[in-house]
Parts: C-alpha cells; sequence; structure tokens
C-alpha cells in the first residue's frame, strides 16, 4: 500500500492511512513497519460465503490528511 501510493512508512503513520473492512470485523490491516496489507483476522470462507460461488471481501483505506 505505502509503495501503491508512493509514500514512506513515516507518512502512512502521520497521514492517518488505515484500512477499513465491512462490517464489525477488521479482516485487514496495514502492517506497521512495511506498508503491507496483512490479514488481521482468520478469514472463513465458508463461514462467509457458504452459499454463494464468488466470495469477495471489500475494504477501504482511509487516508485522514490531504494527498
Amino acid at each position: 500500500v505505502a509503495k501503491d501510493l508512493g509514500l514512506q512508512m513515516p507518512e502512512i503513520r502521520d497521514r492517518g492511512i488505515r484500512i477499513v473492512s465491512e462490517g464489525r470485523t477488521q479482516y485487514f490491516a496495514l502492517h506497521g513497519k512495511t506498508g503491507h496489507l496483512v490479514t488481521a483476522e482468520r478469514i472463513d470462507r465458508e463461514q462467509l460465503c457458504e452459499s454463494v460461488q464468488q466470495c469477495v471481501l471489500r475494504c477501504e483505506l482511509i487516508v485522514e490528511e490531504e494527498m
């Protein structure tokens, strides 16, 4: 994520960038030292999408400061 935005890690923290998933469970996070997108919770496909063939988890990147 840091590389895609063209930012260094201190800028990620300074701008208040975070990942927000739909619903109450936050499945994704930004790794504090690398800026990589990582899983923050165990993702159980059978529990989330038991009756559909294509399973999609949506998340948003929130930036508090101007880019």
